[in-house]
């Protein structure tokens, strides 16, 4: 049988590298213009070229996301349908799996079923849900993705954890993909990472963040990501070469001129915008044009950019913020069958 990740594997190229991947969606992703507005953004991802639209998941002004993935699987025909990511503290696993499988079936195979601890404290207070510490987080999610991936392939799963007790119950619907729905997790910090190399198809290797939230300015260095990847490549042994790694660009600018264009961002920066920045670090202009997390120049050299993250990292999935889909969207023609 399959594995869950052939269903996003891309042949490799002459160098054994994945094929480039890109997706829409994350947390830029928000529905301020109605449930109507969402949809066309879907269906423009689709029309220029996007391989993946993954939706959020916020108590705050969006939609749904499992409802949502529902309308999207009818209302659009061959991109992929993902969240980016679920809180698996809003969810009992059981039920989760339940409607993944469903919205599987409608969208003919289409799911990506993305799935992390949850991490705005905000959110769970305001519902009244308790906000445990991280490890008890972590620990919780080891357990969900264990039933997940029992459940998603149509399993009996029997499962007595220290948060989840599950008698004989069978997965249902089966799911369009064989035998499961490839599962994605993300996260910045060694232990999260290491545990979506334990379960992970797909891993979306994120920044860290400080305990007030805010994103480790340190953390969006070439060299750190490459230590992130490294953490991944420890822990997940000899299932490295089956896990597709995943990350996605903050910021993109266009611009002829990238130098001082990333001057300027250092400038910003010492300014204290944007404000959820961790000034841990000062970075130079080289570091600034290296990251992987920020993108600026001509979509030549955007494309040229985007080939050196994948040759130092190995990452080959692509994410950007809906915002900044359309400007993105000639780098795919460059990159694309690569």
């Amino acid at each position: 049988m399959t594995s869950p990740a052939a269903a996003t594997r891309q042949e490799p190229t002459e160098s054994g590298l994945r094929k480039f991947r890109f997706g829409a969606g994350g947390e830029g992703n928000k529905d301020e213009g109605g449930a109507r507005k969402f949809v066309k953004l879907a269906q423009t991802a689709e029309e220029l070229g996007y391989d993946t639209f993954a939706i959020p998941d916020h108590l705050g002004n969006q939609v749904g996301p499992l409802a949502a993935l529902g309308a999207l699987s009818q209302s659009t025909e061959r991109i992929r349908l993902g969240t980016s990511v679920l809180a698996n503290g809003f969810r009992h696993p059981a039920i989760l799996a339940k409607e993944a499988t469903t919205i599987d079936v409608l969208s003919k195979g289409r799911l990506e079923l993305g799935i992390g601890a949850g991490w705005m404290k905000e959110e769970f207070d305001k519902a009244g849900i308790e906000f445990e510490s991280p490890g008890t987080r972590i620990r919780r999610l080891d357990e969900s993705l264990t039933i997940l991936d029992g459940l998603l392939r149509g399993n009996e799963v029997n499962f007595d954890g220290e948060f989840y007790q599950i008698k004989g119950l069978v997965g249902s619907p089966r799911p369009r993909q064989g035998p499961r729905p490839p599962i994605a997790v993300g996260g910045g910090g060694p232990k999260m990472l290491a545990l979506a190399a334990k379960h992970a198809d797909i891993i979306s290797v994120a920044t860290g963040t400080t305990r007030e939230g805010k994103l480790r300015l340190s953390d969006m260095t070439m060299e750190k990501t490459i230590e992130r990847i490294d953490v991944i490549r420890q822990a997940a042994g000899d299932r490295f070469d089956e896990i597709e790694l995943n990350w996605t660009i903050a910021t993109i600018v266009i611009t002829d001129d990238r130098e001082a264009t990333a001057e300027m961002a250092l400038a910003a920066l010492d300014k204290g915008y944007p404000p959820n920045i961790a000034m841990d670090v000062r970075l130079s202009v080289e570091d600034i044009l290296n990251s992987p997390y920020l993108a600026f120049g001509t979509f030549e050299e955007i494309a040229e950019q985007i080939r050196e993250v994948r040759r130092r990292t190995t990452m080959s999935y692509v994410g950007v913020f809906p915002t900044q889909m359309e400007a993105f969207a000639p780098v795919i023609g460059l990159l694309k069958g690569q």
